[in-house]
């Protein structure tokens, strides 16, 4: 049994993370933790997502942005790592920097200094010198950034079918291969 924590921050794309959920939650070996922004559920409208309560049902546990005594708040309760996809620069600037003022941003911490994987799907464009340097910051400190970039060698047909690329990309770091994945096998 694998157990993450999934978090959502307020970035565009909100999309990619409600797919991770499902994904997710088509295994049967994972256990989800699930941590949302608030600037994250108010894109879940704006993107025409399903609404947080429907999230809720594909995690295997929920908290509060701001319920800092949850177990993901703690090194002692161990975990495989934690992904967050999207990763609003505001939230890539907070992990880089070592502020913790919400749970998604002290799990991450707590991941970081446990020598856990934290896997962050960063959205923004175009990257400033700032955010350049955070991702950099972020990286030297051991997050594995995947940035949501198209690849067409595996011949997609749909968005979905990108996005599924990506996060599958992202889950093969914490050593998860979804079962729709298409690597690259040369020519």
């Amino acid at each position: 049994m694998k157990r993450l924590i999934i978090g959502l921050s307020g970035a565009d794309g909100i999309c990619i993370g409600v797919r991770l959920l499902h994904i997710l939650h088509s295994l049967p070996d994972i256990e989800t933790h699930l941590v949302v922004t608030r600037a994250a559920e108010h894109n879940l409208m704006l993107e025409g997502c399903p609404p947080l309560e429907t999230l809720r049902d594909k995690a295997s546990f929920c908290y509060g942005i701001d319920e800092m005594t949850a177990p993901i708040a703690s090194g002692s309760f161990v975990t495989d790592g934690m992904m967050i996809v999207p990763c609003s620069m505001k939230s890539l600037s907070a992990l880089a920097n070592g502020y913790t003022d919400n749970l998604l941003q002290r799990a991450a911490d707590v991941c970081l200094k446990e020598g856990r994987k934290v896997v962050l799907v960063p959205r923004e464009m175009p990257l400033g010198r700032v955010h350049l340097r955070n991702m950099l910051t972020a990286s030297e400190l051991g997050c594995t950034l995947i940035p949501p970039v198209l690849t067409f060698y595996n011949k997609p047909q749909s968005v979905i079918d990108h996005i599924d690329h990506i996060l599958a990309k992202a889950l093969l770091s914490l050593g998860i291969t979804p079962p729709n994945f298409r690597p690259w096998h040369g020519c």
